[in-house]
């Protein structure tokens, strides 16, 4: 595969959902993979530097949860949405 097939096909992986009928699951997107980088360096650090993950964890999970809640592709994906909101305000209360 060409190098530009290959980007080409990471660019798909987001959009791709399993099962294709009724998307449950999916790769992660932008949002979501910067939330989980952030989880990643708040688990692992002390200080700043954890406090810094937090914030961007969070930030990612609410960006999420909102492109979930208004553009999810069926009623779980919202509903789904719907969870991590819950989730994001418990972790800022």
């Amino acid at each position: 595969m060409k190098p530009r097939g290959k980007v080409a096909a990471l660019r798909r992986l987001p959009g791709k959902g399993w099962p294709e009928g009724f998307t449950i699951a999916q790769f992660p997107n932008a949002p979501l993979a910067v939330a989980f980088a952030g989880m990643a360096v708040e688990r692992l650090t002390d200080g700043r530097a954890h406090d810094y993950g937090q914030a961007i964890a969070s930030a990612g999970l609410a960006i999420w949860t909102y492109e979930e809640l208004t553009e999810g592709v069926n009623w779980f994906r919202r509903g789904l949405g719907a969870a991590g909101l819950a989730y994001v305000l418990v972790r800022l209360t």
